[in-house]
């Protein structure tokens, strides 16, 4: 099966900013991740959009896939990559490989992920809570050397500690040397005789580890916090990498947030409407009293200053908009239904406010051709 076009997969376009392309991975990540979404065939979905993200967010690799498509350079006539291990391998053979890592040098750990969910009201206030993820720590017995304590790890005779090996070849261009990764010792220049038994010689073992996370006041629905430092560990002594933790917000049953601001629907009565009242609105932050005019309408909204979110980088405070829906009454007894027919009589069947009542002149005008 052909691999799908990455922009395609984000749902980009082919000129999408690096902002754009990292918005459109998010909403995808958060859609997709399988810590969240359980249906059958998300993981591959969340796969094939992280593998997208991964060389479009990267400049040199989105500039050779736009030139090469998932085809590669061999699409240009270089041979496939089996023959020349890739397109970093041909600048290896005719410049001598200078751009390559010393694979015993220090690199900095994986970062990991983490998924929490978080109360609607949680997510307004913050706040103080422990996580517990499974994460590699560094060996304890080997001190992460993956040897036998006692023992150390011997320089790797096949590849003599450089983690690489001199592969020749015959190519169009002549007979060359191409450098590949030593399968013996895995790039790691060492071999290790004596394994550690805790660790199998992997220099790590798989923990559950308890980390502290302080959730900020304000936090919104798909912001993340960086905890440094609580990834995976470096490698070589290289430092660990860092902890993102993704936030997910429940929805509310009564209210909405945009931004830092609240968003809610207050039904009140038809007498409440005509006749003003003064009514009890909920808030995060507790009730409060609210006045409503007499001859309130359907879909008016009132503002309450302050009663929003806190901004989470600490730039003032949202506000709470209420918007108002009357209720129509429903099984009426026989004297409510009278009572309502000597209203609507009162009346002269049209609306009483001065406002409907001009638009309702218009509208009989428009039938009459005035």
């Amino acid at each position: 099966m052909s691999k799908r076009d990455f922009y395609e997969v984000l749902g980009v376009s082919k000129d999408a900013s690096k902002e754009e392309i990292k918005k459109a991975y998010r909403k995808l990540a958060r859609k997709y991740h399988p810590d969240v979404n359980k249906e059958e065939g998300t993981d591959a979905k969340f796969k094939e959009v992280k593998e997208a993200y991964e060389v479009l967010s990267n400049e040199q690799q989105r500039a050779q896939y736009d030139q090469f498509g998932h085809a590669g350079p061999q699409s240009q006539g270089f041979g496939g990559a089996e023959d020349f291990g890739g397109f970093g391998d041909i600048f290896d053979m005719f410049f001598g490989g200078g751009g390559r890592r010393d694979p015993n040098a220090p690199r900095q750990g994986a970062d990991l992920q983490y998924t929490m969910a978080l109360g609607f009201e949680e997510a307004i206030f913050g706040k103080e809570t422990d996580i517990h993820i499974p994460k590699d720590e560094t060996c304890n017995t080997c001190d992460g050397s993956g040897a036998k304590p006692g023992t150390k790890p011997k320089t790797c005779s096949h590849c003599n500690g450089s983690g690489q090996l001199n592969i020749e070849q015959n190519t169009p261009f002549g007979r060359v040397v191409n450098k590949r990764v030593c399968h013996h010792c895995e790039g790691t220049g060492k071999m290790i005789e004596d394994k550690c038994h805790t660790c199998g010689g992997k220099g790590k073992v798989k923990k559950q580890k308890k980390i502290h996370i302080s959730i900020p006041a304000g936090i919104d629905d798909g912001q993340q916090i960086r905890v440094s430092a609580q990834g995976e560990p470096g490698v070589n002594g290289g430092p660990s990498g860092d902890l993102y933790v993704v936030i997910q917000v429940r929805p509310h049953e009564f209210f909405q947030r945009e931004g830092d601001h609240i968003f809610c629907e207050m039904p009140i009565t038809f007498a409440q409407a005509g006749l003003g009242d003064e009514v009890e609105i909920p808030t995060v932050h507790g009730k409060v009293k609210l006045k409503i005019p007499a001859g309130t309408q359907t879909g008016k909204t009132f503002r309450l200053k302050g009663k929003g979110a806190p901004n989470v980088r600490g730039y003032g405070q949202g506000d709470q908009h209420v918007k108002i829906r009357v209720i129509t009454p429903t099984n009426l007894s026989d004297e409510q239904k009278d009572l309502l027919r000597e209203f609507n009589e009162l009346s002269g069947n049209q609306p009483a406010d001065e406002q409907e009542d001009s638009f309702f002149q218009r509208v009989k005008r428009a039938f009459k051709g005035e």
